[in-house]
Order: structure tokens, then C-alpha cells, then sequence
């Protein structure tokens, strides 16, 4: 599943190009990058469009995605409101650090920021010519923070990302995908070809983990204490109690590719998956509810949306699903079975 496109352009994880019908229609000058002084066209149907992250802090929602679409909602997702971005380059991820500070990466090695929770970017990066494009974005707090992405990309700043520096945590240039922290203060990289890294020093130092699959990996969700989830292709879940030291794998009931996941303030569990799979555990994690969307729309990123509720983004551009409507997810719970 993985592979390197002639063209040298990237879709936001390598699977994205297998499973979203979307993507491969895009035509290459509709996902690559444009020239640094375009803006993003305005779209009444921007909100439908293919969306590819969210993120949430203090009641405030932004999503990216492509064209450089990102849109913001201050009412739980009911409504969202276009921001003014510095780029048609598609945009894969984006962090909140709170309400009014984040960061967007995308193709062409692009990153933006902004200072008004979202309502206007400015452009600190972009390298169209290096064709590596960038996978997610994470920030400690306004000045240190990281972009990873294709061939081993792995970028830091410490001055809130006027600058940065091209940093290499690994011999092998495998795409690196998502950067989670634990509420310990780990730091974990998921990557392609069933690579794992961990840091405990804030990110100065990684280590390789032990890995439980030799395919592709696209998130880390930490939960609990040293709990943690790991999310891959095929369906493939695990769950660490451990840090990542070890693993066992969990029956997700389905083989569609699992994205994203996240935990809840009730300390239920989200994931999310391609054709519409949504995962619910009500275990703190340790076995899922599995349900399939009926549009089978593939869902690529989920944030919280308060009182319970989810935000999610993908295929269909962004929704939000209500608390009650998580809780009725059907399918007989999955446990955990031997890896």
C-alpha cells in the first residue's frame, strides 16, 4: 500500500491514495502546491470539500484540507466561516496550541500560522522544490515545536517557527505521519512500514519502539497513564499499557484503515477509519463498538466538540456528531486477541 507517486506528490498519509476516490481524481495542479503569493479561493461549498485534519481548543474548531481551505467554527460545528490563507497548497494538518495560537502543514512543505484562532494565516515556510510534502504539525508551546513528514522530513523551531531547523531521527526514510503527546509527556511518531518512535526528552532524542506490525501506521491516541492506542492499515488496532514497550492487538471489527482517534472528557475512546468505519469504546479503550457510516465517505481526522460530541473530517469536508449519536453506534463490542 505504500508507494511513491511519479509525480512526486503526496496525498496527507500514503494511504489516502488508495482508499479516497477523492484524492486520486484530483488532477496534480489541484493538489500541488501553487505560487507563494496565491490565496485560497473562497468556496460557499468549502465546508464539503475534502477536508483533511481538525483540531479544537477553548470551544474553537479549524479544519484544513485541500486548495488550502482551512475554516473555523466557534458553535460546535452547526457553522463554519472560510479563513483568509496565504496558499492553494494542500493543507494536511493543523495544531491548536489554544484559542488564538496555531499552525497549518501541508504539500510543498508548507507552514502557516496564526495568532486569531484561525481567522488569517501567514506563510512561514514553503519548499515546493523539495516535493517532500509535510504530514502534521506539533507545538509544546508558542516557540518549540515540529513538522514531520515524507522521507524522513523532520523540521523544528524554536521561535514560534520563523525558522527552522532540518533535524533526522532516523536512518531510514520512511514518511513520518502523526506526532501525539502523552499526557506524561511523551512524545510518539507513528510512521509508515510499522515504524514507532518515542521521545522523553521533549523531543531532543528518539528511540525506535518495538513495533507490532510491519505495515503502515498512522496514529498514536494516548489515553490513561502510560496507555496508549496504535492505529494502522487493514483495521490493524493495539494497545499499550506500557508506553509503547509493548503491545497487544484489539479486534477493531473491521478492515477498513484506521486515521484518527481520540479520547473524551467521559473517557470514552474514538476511531475513526476509511469507508466510514467509526470505533466507540466505552472501556477507556480496551474493546470498541464498531459502526459504518452509511455514505461509507472516508473520515481522516476527529476532534472533540464538547458536551460529548465529535468533529470530523474527510471525504464529505466536516461534520459533527452529537453525543447521543456516539452512544448509539451499534455492533458487538471487540476485545483483544493475540497479535
Amino acid at each position: 500500500m505504500d508507494f511513491r507517486p511519479p509525480t512526486g506528490r503526496w496525498p496527507r498519509f500514503t494511504v489516502l491514495g488508495a482508499v479516497c476516490a477523492v484524492v486520486l481524481a484530483l488532477a496534480p495542479g489541484a493538489i500541488a502546491g501553487s505560487p507563494e503569493d496565491a490565496h485560497a479561493l473562497k468556496a460557499r461549498l468549502a465546508p464539503r470539500s475534502l477536508l483533511l485534519d481538525i483540531a479544537a481548543a477553548d470551544g474553537r474548531l479549524v479544519a484544513v484540507g485541500e486548495r488550502g481551505h482551512i475554516l473555523f467554527s466557534d458553535d460546535r460545528g452547526a457553522t463554519w466561516t472560510q479563513a483568509d490563507v496565504p496558499t492553494t497548497a494542500t493543507l494536511t494538518a493543523v495544531f491548536l496550541l489554544d484559542r488564538n495560537l496555531g499552525w497549518a502543514v501541508g504539500h510543498d512543505a508548507v507552514v502557516l500560522h496564526t495568532a486569531d484562532g484561525g481567522r488569517t494565516w501567514t506563510l512561514q515556510r514553503s519548499a515546493p522544490e523539495e516535493e517532500r510534502p509535510l504530514f502534521d504539525v506539533y507545538f509544546a508551546d508558542a516557540t518549540h515545536g515540529f513538522a514531520i513528514g515524507a522521507y524522513g522530513a523532520f523540521l523544528a523551531t524554536a521561535n514560534g517557527g520563523a525558522t527552522w531547523e532540518e533535524r533526522r531521527i532516523s536512518e531510514e526514510d520512511v514518511h513520518l505521519h502523526h506526532i501525539a503527546r502523552a499526557a506524561s509527556g511523551a512524545l510518539f511518531i507513528a510512521a509508515e512500514s510499522g515504524t514507532l518512535f518515542r521521545s522523553d526528552d521533549g523531543g531532543a532524542s528518539w528511540r525506535a519502539l518495538p513495533s507490532p506490525y510491519k505495515g503502515s501506521l498512522f496514529a498514536t491516541v494516548p489515553l490513561e497513564g502510560k496507555a496508549l492506542l496504535l492505529l494502522g492499515l487493514r483495521g490493524h488496532l493495539f494497545r499499550s499499557e506500557d508506553g509503547g514497550e509493548s503491545w497487544a492487538a484489539l479486534d477493531s471489527g473491521t478492515e477498513a484503515t484506521l486515521t484518527d482517534g481520540v479520547m473524551l472528557g467521559d473517557g470514552r475512546v474514538v476511531v475513526t477509519g476509511l469507508a466510514g468505519v467509526v470505533l466507540v469504546s466505552e472501556d477507556h479503550g480496551r474493546t470498541f463498538a464498531v459502526h459504518q457510516q452509511q455514505a461509507r465517505q472516508g473520515i481522516v481526522a476527529v476532534a472533540p466538540a464538547g458536551d460529548g460530541a465529535i468533529a470530523l473530517a474527510g471525504e464529505f469536508g466536516v461534520r459533527t456528531m452529537a453525543a447521543a449519536e456516539i452512544a448509539a453506534q451499534g455492533g458487538a463490542p471487540k476485545g483483544e486477541r493475540t497479535p
